[in-house]
């Protein structure tokens, strides 16, 4: 068995079997470091870019409305370094970040004083049991996300998604615990904000699958920002089409004026008078 650098333009050989038989695959490799949780594969960037571009609450403000991706969330003053980074978050009657410079770098819940309204976990084999309150709490070190969501921050509905089974699974807060609801077709509607949540089969940032985005009051997908592009652009060429139509049918009255009152002349009768 010989291994040479790959840098140096010698492929690696082990027991005479080409590299890709040997060498680790992306399912070998893991896209998290368990020191540092956080570090995220690109459907964990894809995702959330789904739910923020098409989560917009008839019910709120646009201005009062922030969706954190992939941030700190540091929810306990006596232990300010305690945090959680759920995948994704929204928070109602929040002031949102209006200047590249007010950007938040985590969101700080005695700071803000309002705690999120929703947050949404995608599922990992390495982060199920802790996403879905399995894990004990071991009151020697910091409590697991579903204690901080359910029991702490009293947020009103938890939802996980599990992209490897097409799962989705929502709780909300009934007598201070979470207790499971039960979806019809895979949606969930939140009355406060006057949205849902609810799984699709589509395409989206390239790629073909299963997604969580949000629905209006009517059932139908809010669309995304490509989307609303689209729709702005048909509707720029509808407009268009209807003008030229328009313009069309004021020329051809004009012409049929005009070949009237030539008759009319050759009648000998004024077409002014």
């Amino acid at each position: 068995m010989a291994i040479a650098h790959p840098i140096e333009g010698t492929l690696f050989r082990m027991d005479g079997l080409p590299p890709k038989e040997q060498l680790p695959t992306q399912f070998d490799l893991p896209s998290e470091d368990p020191e540092e949780p956080g570090l995220p594969d690109e459907f964990h960037v894809y995702q959330p870019q789904l739910l923020r571009e098409t989560f917009r609450p008839a019910a709120c403000d646009p201005d009062q409305v922030f969706i954190g991706t992939d941030i700190n969330l540091y929810y306990d003053p006596r232990n300010p370094l305690w945090h959680k980074r759920p995948d994704w978050f929204a928070v109602l009657g929040s002031t949102r970040a209006l200047r590249v410079q007010d950007l938040r770098f985590s969101y700080v819940v005695w700071q803000e004083e309002i705690a999120p309204y929703v947050v949404v976990e995608l599922l990992s084999p390495g982060t199920e049991d802790e996403d879905l309150g399995r894990r004990l709490w071991d009151l020697d070190k910091t409590p697991g996300k579903w204690v901080v969501y359910e029991r702490i921050l009293k947020i009103p509905y938890y939802v996980v998604f599990s992209r490897h089974t097409g799962e989705l699974q929502a709780f909300g807060r009934v007598s201070s615990r979470y207790r499971p609801i039960v979806l019809q077709e895979d949606r969930l509607w939140l009355p406060e904000a006057g949205i849902g949540l609810g799984l699709w089969e589509g395409l989206f940032a390239g790629c073909e699958g299963c997604w969580l985005r949000c629905f209006d009051a009517e059932g139908s997908w809010l669309p995304t920002v490509a989307e609303q592009r689209d729709l702005e652009h048909e509707r720029a060429e509808q407009e268009t089409r209807r003008a030229d139509q328009e313009g069309q049918r004021a020329e051809q009255e004009r012409l049929r004026a005009e070949r009237l009152a030539e008759r009319l002349r050759a009648m000998g009768v004024d077409p002014e008078a």
